[in-house]
């Protein structure tokens, strides 16, 4: 049987016909599948930024309580208890609502800005036995000053809630960590003292601020 005829053969064979229409149309959804996929990962590189925080730098519960402060709208949070118990036995107790696991999106600055905050099972942080987190801020473009705003605002509301107070540390493993949450201030004329134990020690302070070259010199 002449070439030409066996070819014509197979094509009118409608098994044949089949099977090789199936290995087609599965081969293209394959190629358009990979080709999909490297667009997306190639879109991402170029065309979109990310800021990954991990739980263990300053400022990622800054980011945690800017987020909270800008999605109010959200109904996925988690929730962080502090506490305080006062030499009179008083329990002091304080709820802050941050963003539970997952994704989050907010509208910042005219942007639409998801924010993913992770947790891996796997890993523990060995100074605090909890488990390691992250939070990822992704938003398009390839300008990086929105993260730096965010940063800068993070920076400035966690000032602002602790202003006029003072933040009380306590060691855990190799780093301090802030104990219970920040306390109004006493005025000096509320602390006991003898005659001008006061005045000494504002002053002793005062001096230790003002040399400060010469403690640096001195190691």
């Amino acid at each position: 049987m002449p070439l030409s005829d066996f070819v014509l053969a197979l094509k009118d064979n409608p098994y044949f016909g089949a099977g090789f229409g199936l290995v087609g149309v599965g081969t293209v959804l394959a190629a358009a599948r990979k080709g999909a996929q490297f667009g997306l990962v190639a879109f991402r590189r170029h065309y979109m930024i990310t800021l990954e925080v991990p739980s263990k730098d300053k400022s990622y519960q800054w980011l945690l309580n800017w987020v909270s402060h800008h999605a109010k709208h959200t109904q996925h949070l988690s929730v962080e208890t502090s506490y305080l118990q006062h030499e009179s036995g008083r329990v002091s107790t304080k709820f802050d609502f941050v963003p539970s696991l997952g994704n989050h999106f907010i509208w910042y600055r005219r942007k639409w800005i998801r924010i993913e905050r992770s947790r891996e099972t796997q890993m523990l942080d060995l100074n605090t036995g909890t488990p390691w987190e992250s939070v990822t801020f992704t938003a398009l473009g390839t300008d990086r000053e929105i993260f730096f705003n965010i940063l800068e605002e993070a920076r400035e509301l966690a000032l602002q809630q602790q202003e006029g107070r003072t933040i009380m540390y306590t060691a855990v493993g190799a780093e301090w960590r802030q104990f219970g949450f920040p306390r109004r201030r006493r005025p000096l004329s509320s602390v006991v003292l003898d005659k001008g134990v006061s005045e000494r020690l504002v002053q002793d302070v005062k001096e230790f601020i003002s040399n400060s070259t010469w403690y640096n010199e001195r190691g």
